[in-house]
């Protein structure tokens, strides 16, 4: 069943081009160029979701859109523990992705909201006094301190982002903390022995994880 719902992108990834062309930056380019079509592809069904169902589109970006997005990763970081001697490829993987999400996620969308703010701002005449026979720009008018703050720019409240990244912080702080604490009781970051290595490490880490959510959500009710 599983083969049947997943043959369209299994189709189009066997698209991707071998890393034989071009010293494998063709290969790079086209998988990465893939992986954000199925992230977008996700994101977006899950914010038709939250919507659906009345959910923040906050709360639907830390649970859905963040599980969906971040499942490639996931298993490519098995993939790349399993064939590599030590963790480092894996670990590298997650957090280089991660860093990708947020820097991508938070400032491509900065930058075009800061140059169409700007845009439109500079094209509005409410903003604007004119010369009533040149009809060049004069002075700019004073804004309405209830919407927009005493300054121009591009302006968006923060909300409940202080909150999360500060909860994040502390359970990323935990989970290093972890790994550390692994590599002198366990002998290594991944694997060991199934009861005190393997199981409770990723109990332990998909508490961190829920502990997350929770907070957050309860921040944002």
């Amino acid at each position: 069943m599983f083969h049947f719902i997943t043959i369209f992108w299994k189709l189009l990834f066997a698209l991707v081009p071998p890393p034989k062309y071009a010293h494998g930056w063709a290969t790079f380019g086209i998988a990465l160029l893939f992986i954000g079509i199925l992230s977008y592809t996700v994101a977006d069904f899950a914010t038709q979701f939250g919507c659906v169902l009345n959910i923040s589109p906050s709360i639907t970006a830390i649970t859905f859109v963040a599980l969906g997005t971040s499942l490639p990763d996931t298993f490519a970081s098995m993939g790349a523990a399993r064939m590599d001697p030590n963790a480092d490829p894996a670990l590298g993987n997650v957090t280089g992705s991660n860093a990708v999400n947020v820097f991508l996620g938070l400032g491509i969308p900065w930058v075009i909201g800061s140059h169409y703010d700007t845009a439109k701002i500079k094209n509005n005449d409410n903003n604007y006094m004119k010369d009533p026979k040149t009809k060049k720009v004069i002075e700019p008018r004073v804004w309405n301190d209830a919407m927009y703050p005493p300054y121009e720019g591009f302006w968006q409240p923060a909300g409940s982002l202080g909150f999360s990244v500060l909860v994040f912080a502390l359970v990323g702080t935990i989970g290093i903390l972890t790994l550390v604490a692994r590599r002198f009781i366990v002998g290594g970051e991944l694997g060991g022995v199934s009861a005190s290595g393997r199981y409770g490490s990723c109990i332990f880490f998909c508490t961190l994880w829920l502990i997350y959510i929770v907070f957050s959500i309860l921040q944002e009710k």
